[in-house]
């Protein structure tokens, strides 16, 4: 079902899209990370709450790569209605971007025990967290440097010099959201679908 759905999002978002390199650009990633847990799937299966979490990271890239991430139309009503200087639909999608990193590895941490110790899985979780928004601003910028200002649909700033920075702190806030007020509710839906996950271990680092 959840790949039904994420066919289904692909199809209608590539319906006329606003560029067709842009979409493709923007899809790119997702349809790499689909065929990554396909292909792992047999060795290791997420919770369905990740698997939806990512799903629904997935719809906000599909929906930014038809419109573009600054001309989201209900974004675009928002920014008009409050007198906003940009259509922030990016801000929610980087929001996004910080969850799944803190909810994909800190699963992977407490299922495979690489890690031990909540406050460490937290903090290396934090930490991806921080190193993969960090290295698509980067991808962003390396777009920038070799389209110039073609790259503006994919990059989005819409003329804001600190663009990189809130996109960041967006994701900063999402995965601090996650382990703040998801962490809990995660941690019960992974023994709720892998009894046992939970036993008392001690605090170390796997090699």
């Amino acid at each position: 079902m959840l790949i039904f759905l994420f066919v289904l999002g692909l199809v209608w978002s590539g319906i006329h899209p606003y560029r067709y390199w842009h979409w493709i650009g923007e899809v790119a990633p997702a349809i790499v990370g689909l065929i990554i847990l396909v292909l792992t799937f047999k060795r290791f299966k997420f919770t369905i709450f990740t698997y939806s979490v990512i799903l629904v990271s997935c719809y906000l890239l599909f929906i930014g790569a038809h419109y573009t991430f600054s001309k989201v139309p209900f974004f675009t009503l928002i920014k008009d209605y409050f007198g906003h200087s940009r259509n922030n639909f990016d801000k929610l999608g980087h929001f996004i971007q910080g969850i799944l990193p803190v909810i994909i590895s800190r699963e992977l941490f407490i299922r495979q025990k690489y890690i031990t110790g909540n406050k460490l899985i937290s903090f290396v979780s934090f930490c991806i967290c921080m190193a993969t928004t960090s290295v698509y601003e980067l991808i962003e910028y390396i777009v920038f440097v070799f389209f110039g200002k073609d790259a503006a649909a994919f990059l989005g700033t819409q003329g804001d010099f600190w663009d990189s920075q809130t996109d960041m702190l967006a994701a900063a806030l999402g995965g601090l959201f996650t382990l703040i007020f998801l962490r809990e509710i995660h941690n019960r839906l992974i023994e709720k679908e892998f009894p046992g996950t939970f036993e008392p271990v001690k605090f170390s680092v796997k090699t």
